[in-house]
């Protein structure tokens, strides 16, 4: 009997030809089918056939596989939920797209070091430090923050949680960013607001574990050594957020004293300077690392080639000029270059580091 089938305008693969050409082993099909993962239809003789829907959830495996995710974990982010070929196709490009943006990069770099050293040139700080950063390839957390942001896409399944068990994870948290997060419940709802931002509502998969429907996030409660919920963990972009309880006393300070902030126009004495030293950075085509948060630098590497030819295209900065504090406690500016203006925000976390950035034309 042949290995492929035709069926109704569709090709089934029976074990032997659907793992050759995928480059698996039957083993691996039986280990798959015995986590639940697929499900191939069988033969009158019991032989297994895979078609498109089987090949596509094997496509995903593998995908998952090779970012690194155990079967175990594969097993719990895919088991019963369907087939989503575009979402990893998306992580697939991303990823393969980054790797290759930053290989031709650190080829050019390479390349005109080598022009530079041949013509008995040294090479400067900076041109050594882009090396390292670029040329090198050394950072490893595109692929985790890839499959973080697959997984926090996925569909989520709501369940009705008792009001009574929420109300040990209601109060204020602090962001490392600097924000407050506050959680409320009200009229058996639940509720989520950070500063500066409109209350969003909670929805629960667990005790400990609920999501929003407005963004791709996920939040779980933990407890402390007593028992009682001291930490907020905020699952959102491709990384993991660790927000500590704080009480309402210090809560209300904190936006007493943005508040101050914000009516009296007081910039952090910080934001000017490293403003202008992130701008230029990026201008000469380099990701300013050590000032930046991890989870700011990682978006700030995927934006970079759209930043940077939008800086080149502005020509020198001549100026920059503090406009106001924003509710969320982002200091704004207007950068003046020689070709035009841009509006810039920057706010900083409590490790000192960037963990705001952003700009628009003016």
């Amino acid at each position: 009997m042949p290995t492929t089938m035709q069926g109704k305008g569709e090709t089934w693969l029976e074990a032997n030809e659907c793992a050759a050409r995928i480059g698996l082993s039957k083993r691996a099909l039986r280990l798959y089918e015995e986590h639940g993962l697929i499900r191939p239809r069988r033969t009158q003789k019991g032989w297994r056939l895979y078609g498109a829907d089987e090949i596509a959830r094997l496509h995903e495996i593998l995908a998952l596989k090779r970012l690194g995710l155990s079967l175990q974990r594969i097993t719990a982010l895919l088991q019963g939920k369907a087939v989503d070929l575009a979402g990893i196709l998306g992580i697939q490009h991303d990823l393969l797209a980054d790797q290759r943006k930053r290989a031709e990069q650190g080829l050019a770099l390479v390349r005109a070091a080598q022009a530079k050293l041949a013509a008995g040139t040294s090479l400067t700080a900076d041109e050594l430090i882009r090396l390292a950063n670029e040329a090198n390839m050394t950072e490893t957390t595109t692929d985790t923050v890839a499959w973080k942001r697959y997984e926090q896409a996925r569909p989520r399944a709501e369940i009705k949680l008792d009001p009574r068990r929420f109300e040990r994870c209601t109060g204020f948290y602090k962001h490392p960013a600097g924000l407050i997060m506050a959680v409320t419940l009200e009229d058996d709802r639940f509720f989520l607001q950070l500063t500066g931002q409109p209350k969003v509502e909670l929805f629960a998969e667990s005790d400990s574990n609920f999501f929003l429907k407005v963004v791709p996030a996920q939040l779980t409660f933990a407890p402390g050594e007593d028992g009682g919920i001291d930490t907020l963990v905020l699952h959102q972009g491709g990384h993991d957020t660790v927000a500590t309880r704080i009480d309402e006393a210090e809560a209300k300070r904190w936006g007493n004293e943005l508040g101050e902030r914000v009516r009296n126009r007081m910039p952090d004495p910080r934001s000017e300077a490293t403003l202008r030293e992130v701008l230029e950075q990026q201008q000469r085509g380099s990701i300013p690392f050590a000032l930046l948060s991890e989870e700011l630098a990682e978006l700030v590497r995927e934006q970079q080639p759209i930043v940077s030819a939008e800086l080149e295209s502005k020509g020198e900065l001549q100026s920059l000029g503090f406009r106001r504090v924003g509710e969320d406690g982002v200091d704004i500016y207007e950068a003046q270059f020689a070709g035009g203006a841009l509006q810039c925000g920057i706010g900083f976390g409590q490790d000192g580091r960037v963990h705001t950035l952003w700009m628009r034309p003016a």
